[in-house]
């Protein structure tokens, strides 16, 4: 959630802010801000709206200067408009601070500031931080770097920010608590972002602050870096393996249909490597060291939330399925309000596009304090999960911008089969036969999946005949019904319609109250598993007068004579088919809401990343 950008060098900081806050807008927001600094004064521009209302807000205004910061605001503390944008200025004005996350225990900090004389233009959290740390700079006396040390001790929350003072041009300090940051290293120069996306572009050396650090970023010198405990920390610098290309649209109208078409890619990429080409053996070096302790467990526990709680749902499924450990599924935002039982024999594995999430990184924290082995699938590397678990595995999908997750989810499937198959294996739990079989077909899903996206066109009539509708139900069995839940999330994200799926066995125990002629009905009925229980399903809507669109197997004759209109995927084993029957939903939603003119990369009131509880 919001975007953060930072620069300090010799270049002119406005252009490089604004292309870095454009790159960020995939993260969701409803107000743009930047602060240019100079030797005598910080000019603060911010406005409601997109970054292009702030590149109109500030044409013809002076921007010039070689220190800036730049922020897209998603609203929490006070509606979205120009005086609760960031950045927030203290209050004699000569800091300046933007903010990602939530200062928890703000109200009561603000009362005490309150009664010391200080008054606050915003309804923010953010702006009582600046305030705090102004206090702690002018009453102890200290430098910038110290001042927000010390009131950071203060805090409870989560925050990522950036803070820069009046007349210091080559300075800025940064910290980070549970919401990513990243500084780029250039050449006498510094790039601060959210992540690594605004940054690729001037340097593929990168230094990810790590929670309660505080960074003293100064154009000149070599990072300082110390714990909000005061130890000093060395700066350990990443090379980036992105590319400027994977982050641009490539000739697509949208990222969401780009990221989409990247799929068969996406899925090799996360396969490589892991698939021995010579005997077809599994193995996954992110978490052999802890193979011993998955098999022993007692039970395997996967937090999540939205798209990954739905690959999850498909993960308990292969992993009892192959590896025969009871798996429960949970959502990281109830996980660690509801005293869950975790015992030191358990697994708990974390999924997370982000590796951001702020319930699932709290979910996993509660993990440990138990003495549970936590274990983390996620996409982005450098993130907080991969820092926080004792071991876990990249999906490759390489970077994705839209905010509604396609390839994300499909590699976290890849990848959880992957996983169940090697410890299914290593337990003797599935036979050489199967498992070769398997891996075999696996290694087919990516040429099966272009096929799939070859119905393109055919799914574009279709949308045109719902673009209309209001409300859409998902039916789906076994392997396919977590595959249900998630096309109606994909519906509801970026087109607005309402949305919900179920179990199919499930719909005559209410849900089929709704079905009527003006109910559209997308029931995905693969020759696989319960077959015929799920064409019985379909009757039941046909002789309610429901629209059917139905996901079928290739030369399926039975579900196309009862349904509307019928997209065919290509036969494969039952535990695979939610990497083919995913992708026409996919395409489905992203038709359906470009058709009723909706912002299809950039859906209202969502983010990317969900770094806030």
């Amino acid at each position: 959630m919001c975007g953060i950008v930072a620069y300090v060098g010799s270049k002119d900081a406005y252009p490089i802010i604004v292309k870095g806050l454009k790159r960020l807008e995939y993260r969701g927001y409803d107000s743009a801000g930047i602060a240019i600094g100079s030797d005598s004064c910080i000019t603060i521009l911010k406005t409601k709206g997109k970054v292009s209302d702030l590149e109109a807000y500030t044409s013809g205004k002076n921007t010039s200067g070689s220190i800036g910061i730049g922020h897209t605001r998603w609203a929490t503390h006070g509606a979205p408009n120009q005086v609760n944008s960031h950045p927030h200025n203290s209050g004699d004005g000569k800091l300046s601070i933007i903010h990602n996350g939530i200062i928890e225990n703000y109200v009561s900090i603000k009362t005490a500031l309150e009664t010391k004389g200080h008054t606050f233009k915003s309804d923010t959290d953010t702006e009582v931080l600046v305030h705090l740390i102004e206090d702690v700079k002018n009453h102890e006396n200290v430098s910038l770097f110290e001042a927000v040390r010390i009131a950071l001790g203060e805090v409870v929350g989560a925050y990522a920010i950036v803070v820069m003072e009046e007349g210091i041009t080559n300075e800025f300090i940064a910290a980070r608590k549970g919401s990513p940051l990243v500084i780029g290293v250039g050449r006498d120069e510094y790039y601060i972002a959210s992540d690594a996306t605004p940054i690729i572009e001037y340097t593929n050396e990168v230094v990810y602050l790590e929670d309660s650090e505080i960074a003293r970023v100064n154009s000149g010198e070599s990072l300082e870096i110390k714990t909000i405990a005061n130890v000093s920390k060395t700066a350990y610098i990443h090379e980036l393996e992105m590319s400027l290309d994977t982050i641009e649209k490539d000739g697509f109208p949208h990222f969401m249909l780009k990221e989409i078409y990247e799929q068969p890619k996406s899925i090799r990429d996360t396969m490589r490597g892991r698939i021995s080409p010579d005997n077809k053996e599994v193995k996954i070096g992110g978490i052999l060291d802890y193979e011993q302790k998955i098999m022993n467990a007692d039970r395997i526990i996967i937090v999540a939330c939205g798209t990954s709680w739905h690959a999850a749902l498909i993960g308990e499924h292969l992993i009892e399925d192959f590896a025969r450990i009871p798996v429960e599924v949970e959502y990281a935002s109830e996980f660690r309000y509801r005293h869950p039982i975790i015992r030191e024999t358990d697994v708990v594995l974390a999924i997370s596009q982000s590796g951001e999430t702020a319930d699932t990184l709290s979910a996993l924290e509660l993990a440990k304090e138990k003495g549970a082995t936590i274990l983390g699938i996620c996409n982005v590397v450098g993130s907080s999960i991969p820092r926080l678990t004792h071991a876990g595995i990249f999906t490759h999908a390489g970077p994705e911008i839209g905010v509604a997750s396609t390839k994300a989810f499909t590699t976290q499937i890849v990848v959880l089969t992957l996983m169940a198959l090697r410890i299914g294996k290593q337990k003797g739990m599935i036979s050489n036969t199967d498992f070769h079989q398997i891996i075999t077909e696996l290694e087919l899903i990516p040429e099966k999946v272009e096929k799939v996206l070859k119905t393109n066109s055919q799914i574009e009539i279709i949308a045109q005949q719902f673009k209309d509708a209001n409300n859409f139900l998902y039916l789906g069995r076994g392997y396919n019904f977590p595959v249900a839940l998630e096309g109606a999330l994909k519906l509801k994200e970026i087109s607005y319609i309402h949305a919900e799926g179920y179990p199919a066995a499930e719909m005559k125990h209410g849900p089929i109250a709704l079905i009527d002629d003006e109910m559209p009905i997308v029931v995905i009925a693969t020759k696989k598993g319960n077959y015929e229980k799920i064409v019985s399903n379909i009757q039941e809507v046909k002789a309610r007068g429901g629209r059917l669109i139905a996901i079928v197997t290739e030369g399926d004759k039975t579900v196309k004579e009862l349904a509307d209109y019928c997209i065919e995927i290509p036969n494969c084993f039952e535990e695979l088919t939610p990497l083919l029957s995913n992708v026409p939903l996919q395409l489905l939603s992203y038709h359906i809401a470009l058709l009723r003119g909706c912002n299809v990369d950039q859906p209202r009131n969502l983010a990317k990343s969900v770094t806030v509880e």
